[in-house]
């Protein structure tokens, strides 16, 4: 028995305006063959597989394909996905014959003129690999899912939480669904509804048991406890995806059994569109926000820079929440971050100690900022790499590449040379600071930051600032997003009637 296992991996915002390259995806790390089986067995949706599939009394021949992780972050060029879609069919086309295919997948990837990726890449697998052969695959529940994924695939197999604490989890949810089919001969037929609704990910937090989340993630646990059920998933999507067929989905696959997966779906996403409402947060203002976690002498403030979020795809160098840390004497340390690479190599060249007066922020995407001038002094330089483990991640290699600590007073700007998890404490341990003795950090993440903080910080506040991952997103111009959708479009009723795709292994 064999079974093919592959990673695709990035989430796109199509607001900022610096494009995914192959380079982008070649940096962060891919690998192929056996070195991917080899490397990856005990990280993200890909050790999940691998550890299931290993434990298996068949004992299947794991095959590896490639794996193509990028960091989110704009656009993906034209060429980019013509190479992603090599690299990824073509190595499924060299392994055949398969008895399975099993692929880690984001759901939300974007590129020029394929504002589908994920469908368009599952669709060129399913003519491959033909009718019989199943074909599951895992999504982050920001996936924007798609008729056409749903189509191609047997089944597709969500993440449940936000923070992302499940990827691991969520990797062998995934290669369960695929035992049940391919051994014990379940026969899927998904129910899957488009719900015309995007939501702000601030207030998307499982951890949170007050949460309309929390509940949402106790259901579909419970729901998946259910024997004729596979899998059940609801994916509240990117919201900063200027595309068709943006919006929530619901979907459940059982086995063989229409009738459960119909009303079960119908009643979920009912469900969501009726709590749509408690998914607004509430936000602070950026000077209100830093001048609170100055005058609290004790305990650590988090403020979440949502709108340059890196995990959302934003390019991190913000200078908002940097202009109001500078106003104010900060007892114990302030720490911000940027993406930077000029400046890194600049200061590389000056050397620790040295006194500089340079452009903070603003340089990546001028729309939202401007550079600022700030005089700092060069405290530290380091090599941004480490293994992270939390939100996205279950031992995932880092590599932020050559990065820098700049000090005005006792605020700790970290320069990095390229994007990466921008709120992860191992981030500012590399750089040799302690995250939870400061003063206020600044986490530029929307939610998935609450996994390392929220225990720990004595509070944690949301601030509304200018970005390319805003929380009001539906204020921002969108061009071709299908309409009505709430919260663009103001709607008081919505009937569901949810899709059938029977899957085509059956």
């Amino acid at each position: 028995m064999r079974i093919a296992i592959g990673q695709l991996w990035q989430e796109t915002n199509t607001f900022n305006p610096i494009p995914t390259t192959r380079a982008d995806f070649e940096q962060f790390g891919v690998v192929r063959g056996a070195e991917l089986v080899a490397r990856m067995a005990d990280t993200n949706e890909l050790g999940g597989f691998i550890q299931s599939l290993r434990a298996w009394p068949e004992r299947p021949e794991i095959v590896g394909l490639v794996r193509l992780p990028a960091w989110p972050a704009g656009l993906a060029t034209r060429d980019t996905f013509d190479w992603l879609h090599e690299e990824l069919v073509g190595a499924l086309r060299d392994a055949l014959p398969l008895d399975a295919v099993l692929l880690a997948l984001h759901g939300s990837l974007v590129a020029a003129g394929h504002p589908d990726v994920e469908g368009d890449v599952l669709a060129s697998i399913r003519r491959l690999i033909g009718p019989r052969i199943p074909l599951v695959a895992t999504l982050d529940l920001h996936a924007n899912i798609t008729e056409r994924m749903v189509r191609a695939a047997d089944a597709l197999v969500l993440y449940h939480t936000a923070p992302h604490i499940d990827v691991f989890e969520t990797g062998q949810r995934g290669a369960a669904v695929l035992r049940r089919i391919l051994i014990d001969g379940a026969r899927p037929v998904t129910a899957f509804q488009k719900i015309p609704m995007v939501v702000p990910a601030e207030r998307a937090n499982t951890q949170d048991s007050a949460s309309v989340s929390y509940s949402h993630w106790n259901k579909l646990k419970m729901l998946e406890r259910l024997s004729p059920i596979l899998t059940a998933g609801l994916a509240t999507v990117q919201p900063w995806l200027d595309i068709p067929e943006l919006g929530t989905a619901v979907l459940v696959v059982t086995d063989g059994d229409a009738d459960v997966a119909r009303n079960v779906c119908e009643a979920l996403a009912t469900q969501v569109w009726n709590h749509r409402r408690e998914y607004l947060p509430e936000l602070a203002s950026v000077d209100s926000a830093v001048r609170e976690a100055h005058d609290n002498r004790d305990g650590l403030y988090v403020l979440s820079d949502s709108a340059d979020s890196t995990t959302s795809g934003a390019p991190g160098d913000s200078n908002w929440v940097l202009q109001e840390l500078l106003k104010h004497d900060w007892p114990r340390p302030a720490l911000v971050t940027l993406v930077d690479p000029d400046l890194v190599a600049d200061v590389q060249r000056l050397g620790i100690g040295a006194e500089l007066t340079a452009p903070l922020g603003g340089k990546r995407d001028q729309r939202f900022s401007r550079p600022i001038t700030v005089t700092t002094k060069i405290a530290g330089l380091f090599d941004a790499r480490f293994v992270m483990s939390g939100h996205l991640a279950r031992n995932m290699p880092i590599d932020m590449g050559p990065s820098a600590v700049l000090r005005n007073g006792n605020v700790h700007i970290i320069i990095t040379s390229r994007t990466g998890p921008h709120f992860a404490p191992q981030l500012f341990q590399a750089a040799g600071l302690d995250p939870f003795a400061a003063s206020v950090l600044i986490a530029k993440s929307p939610c998935g930051f609450r996994a390392a903080y929220e225990a720990r910080a004595k509070k944690v506040m949301v601030v509304q600032a200018p970005g390319c991952a805003p929380v009001d997103f539906w204020r921002y111009e969108y061009r071709n997003i299908s309409r009505p959708l709430w919260p663009w479009d103001e709607m008081e009723t919505w009937t569901p009637q949810p899709f059938l795709a029977l899957g085509p292994c059956r």
